[in-house]
């Protein structure tokens, strides 16, 4: 028969590859919605090759993994308990938005669950604030690095090719977007499925299954795995609000869109750093949008991409504190 710590633990593990597998449908826009919105890929095509290549990205690093494992709060007052309404703060702020379609940042959510579960657990004391405040400033910078580069990335190619005609244009860029898309897909896998390697590792750490933070072969597949599923189960309400709802795109912008996100990203997982893949393309979009003109950004939706990026993080707090008391008379021992 299984004992509570133990049980709790599984349950842990469970939901972690849950927030994986919703990370993947809730981000495939990410990778594939400029793509399918030019008809760069068919939509199959581009889910299947997002679904492989943030599979690959998963196991090439376990930097971002160690800063959210690690960086975030004290790990004698990580319990089983605090992880699992973490996580599960998380996971039910994701649905919310991918119910409306509104592309949050599951770096964020993950982030805010667990700092809400933490100070259900044990106060503010718990944090720790020098970490937070590096993970807080890579993601608040972030976006506003990907609007700049997506906007004179923009303008190079302008410049380059302002002599050639639209169609024959297009008709290129629109096979160099492929290749744009499949860097950015790789590019999400590194970042984002470190997040849930992390948690896990974090939890089998307080567990005593490991003696040191280090992520487990057997973590980093379970978690590439999981994300590379729900890549492929796709996210149709995210990619239409980002391909086509924010800014109209044809193949040239996408490519420069996806180019410029992935370089940012890759160089923010790089260095540990748990950036929002979902901040970095939508503001490497509105950086495009603003070389062509204000009017072809649709400020409508831009508005609500924001809200939904200021209140992220504290709601997926709030929700994991509130699962944390919910849970707490259920396991206490």
């Amino acid at each position: 028969m299984l004992d509570m710590t133990m049980l709790l633990l599984i349950l842990v593990i469970a939901a972690a590859l849950i927030f994986d597998y919703v990370n993947g449908f809730h981000d495939t826009a990410n990778a594939i919605a400029t793509c399918v919105s030019t008809r760069a890929i068919s939509v199959r095509g581009a889910i299947f090759m997002a679904a492989f290549l943030n599979f690959a990205g998963a196991m090439v690093s376990t930097k971002v993994a160690g800063t959210i494992g690690k960086g975030i709060v004290d790990k004698d007052n990580v319990t089983q308990l605090v992880v699992l309404a973490g996580v599960l703060g998380a996971i039910v702020w994701d649905i919310i938005t991918w119910y409306y379609g509104m592309p949050s940042s599951s770096s964020h959510a993950i982030i805010g669950g667990l700092v809400g579960a933490v100070l259900a657990h044990a106060g503010m004391s718990a944090l720790h604030w020098a970490g937070l405040k590096k993970i807080v400033l890579a993601l608040v910078i972030s976006p506003v690095i990907g609007t700049i580069i997506g906007f004179i990335f923009m303008l190079i190619i302008m410049q380059l090719f302002r002599n050639k005609s639209p169609g024959p244009l297009n008709k290129g860029f629109r096979r160099l977007q492929v290749g744009s898309a499949a860097f950015m897909a790789f590019s999400h896998g590194t970042a984002d499925a470190q997040k849930s390697m992390g948690v896990i590792t974090m939890a089998l750490l307080s567990y005593g299954a490991i003696p040191s933070f280090e992520v487990p072969m057997w973590v980093k597949l379970a978690c590439a795995v999981s994300m590379g599923l729900g890549t492929a189960a796709g996210g149709w309400r995210i990619i239409k609000t980002i391909g086509s709802d924010f800014v109209k795109l044809q193949p040239v912008h996408g490519f420069c869109v996806e180019t410029a996100s992935a370089g940012v990203i890759l160089g923010a997982s790089s260095m540990g750093m748990p950036v929002s893949t979902t901040h970095v393309i939508t503001s490497a979009i509105l950086g495009v949008g603003l070389s062509k003109r204000m009017s072809a950004v649709n400020w409508n939706v831009a508005k609500r991409i924001l809200i939904a990026w200021v209140l992220t993080i504290p709601a997926s707090a709030l929700v994991a504190y509130c699962t944390y008391q919910v849970l707490l008379p259920v396991f206490k021992p």
